[in-house]
């Protein structure tokens, strides 16, 4: 751009509108890298008090701010530059947006001149930048001149916290962000999320299906734990005697050792025949996806209700009483109406209370493990949580002790966090290191070697701002769970094998300590860690395996 539509030093610009609108939606961190398109945004930032996280690789950026907004509850805010920057961010925000993550993302753009696909030979052009993001975003807006942007960086905040939440996307022209503005500073800022009370008449007539109901069971997602509706969940849960299953993005939404929970077992066939023999199925916050239905061999006998915020999902799967609605708002409902039920509900399952079903079943689960070869692994992850603090929030990257993770972790008082909404790699480590940052407090990591060099460059982030991170790297040398995918269904693997550095000596570079140690003391290393200030890395060289699937 030319100097001249540039403003003079100590002059309010563009980007003073958006950093001044961000500030006052509540914003106090901000994730990104900077690009020429976008300086106005970054010198406009420089006299904000907002905390700006510079991440190594916008991918990662996009991953931080998600563990931030999935730690503290809070809205991810994203800075982006154009073209290159821009699309290198977009498998980040798939994550976020098949999570429902409230992010606001705002990428600057060409300047105005070079907008609607005209091939003017700007830097970083596209055809269409926005376009790009339609897929792995709730929506996207353009704004074509500096009293614009307030009001949408508002209303981007404002779609990103109505469920179903996820990441917006904003861009700004080159020119906007630099040119002098004469819009008054933005000293207010309101954003509400929009509600989605449930149909009266649809509660009543799940109330209606639940009152004749004697074999209810609950599937618990991502849903519930996004809506704050734990307790409501335990509620409804208590008054129906219905066991409750949570989905791996669900895991913590209901007590994982209360008599009615059977945990997050979903690829297990004995916890399949559970929810296949239910007069009435709940699912609230889940889509019934591949993984929570057992990889589409779950089939119903009974009646189907299912409760979610994103109206795409309702009946995806499954025939249902679709209830389109927050969960934290439909249990509610569905709780009251239920206490004036006459009588109450009883469960009875073919002569045996639910309690005796969930233990029964879980029995049935264990028992199969203890028949399989898988006592390094179940050892292993035994051990991690022995290690980790009960109210520690953890962030796992798609590898295989994720896996056993989905299924087997208790998250207890703390939160697990996996990438299991979009299934991309490397989650773990940026998003931990968001949402470190984000808590003020430790976080643990989990990735692969494979997942890990996808992130490894945010060792340098972690250094930078002193992240409390401690991340565990299981080094199996490749590509684990494709290895056994592969030689499971061809009898052999290919292009899983990899390549990859000393984990110790790289981490040490940076600056960051860092050990390796035998997997069974994998325990006390953690805790020593956990003890530690600043970023740490432990990494355990080991070939785990995963249990045997129930679907084939």
């Amino acid at each position: 751009m030319s100097p001249e539509g540039i403003a003079e030093v100590g002059t309010r610009n563009g980007g003073d509108l958006v950093i001044e609108t961000l500030e006052a939606l509540g914003a106090h961190t901000v994730f990104g890298i900077p690009g020429q398109h976008a300086l106005g945004l970054f010198d406009a930032l420089s006299r904000s008090k907002l905390h700006f996280v510079s991440s190594r690789v916008e991918n990662n950026s996009a991953f931080a701010a998600d563990g931030y907004a999935r730690a503290t509850g809070e809205v991810g805010v994203l800075f982006l530059s154009t073209g290159p920057g821009a699309l290198t961010s977009l498998a980040g925000l798939q994550e976020a947006y098949a999570t429902s993550v409230p992010m606001v993302v705002v990428a600057s753009q060409i300047p105005l001149d070079g907008l609607g696909a005209r091939r003017k030979g700007m830097l970083h052009q596209l055809d269409d930048q926005k376009a790009s993001a339609a897929n792995v975003t709730k929506s996207q807006r353009t704004v074509h001149h500096a009293s614009g942007i307030p009001s949408a960086i508002q209303d981007a905040w404002a779609d990103a916290i109505t469920v179903p939440q996820g990441p917006v996307w904003v861009e700004v022209p080159q020119d906007v962000l630099l040119a002098p503005v004469l819009v008054p500073p933005v000293i207010d800022a309101l954003a509400e999320a929009y509600e989605h009370p449930p149909r009266v008449e649809l509660i009543d007539e799940a109330v209606r299906w639940l009152a004749k109901a004697s074999r209810p069971v609950i599937v618990a997602g991502g849903g519930v734990r996004r809506a704050g509706a734990q307790g409501a969940l335990l509620a409804v849960a208590e008054s129906l005697g219905a066991p409750v299953v949570c989905s791996p993005g669900g895991n913590g939404a209901f007590p994982w050792n209360h008599p009615l929970s059977l945990q997050s077992w979903v690829e297990d066939r004995h916890v399949t025949e559970v929810l296949e023999d239910a007069d009435v199925l709940i699912v609230v916050g889940s889509a019934l996806g591949e993984v929570t239905s057992n990889y589409f061999t779950l089939e119903p006998r009974g009646h189907l209700i299912q409760i979610d915020a994103e109206p795409r999902v309702l009946e995806s799967n499954r025939p249902a009483l679709g209830i389109r609605a927050d969960a934290k708002a439909a249990l509610e409902y569905l709780g009251e109406a239920l206490g004036k039920l006459e009588g109450g509900t009883a469960a009875d399952w073919h002569g045996k209370g639910p309690e005796a079903v969930v233990a029964d079943t879980l029995a049935k689960v264990f028992a199969r493990l203890d028949a399989q070869d898988l006592a390094k692994e179940r050892t292993f992850m035994a051990d991690i949580r022995a290690a980790v603090p009960d109210d520690m929030q953890t962030f796992w990257d798609m590898t295989i002790s994720a896996y056993w993770g989905w299924s087997c972790w208790d998250a207890r008082d703390g939160e697990f966090h996996s990438a299991q909404g979009a299934g991309g790699l490397g989650f773990g480590f940026p998003s931990a290191i968001g949402g470190a940052l984000g808590l003020g407090k430790r976080v643990l990591a989990v990735s692969g070697d494979g997942s890990a060099m996808y992130s490894i460059a945010e060792l340098a982030t972690a250094k930078q701002h002193n992240a409390p991170v401690t991340w565990l790297i299981v080094d199996d040398g490749g590509y684990g769970i494709l290895r056994e995918y592969m030689e499971g269904a061809f009898g052999k693997a290919t292009a899983t094998e990899l390549a990859r550095p000393d984990f110790v000596a790289l981490a040490q570079s940076f600056g960051i300590p860092a050990r390796l140690v035998e997997p069974e003391n994998v325990r006390e290393a953690l805790e020593e860690s956990f003890a530690a200030q600043g970023p740490n890395v432990v990494v355990v060289q080991t070939l785990l395996k995963m249990f045997a699937p129930t679907h084939l």
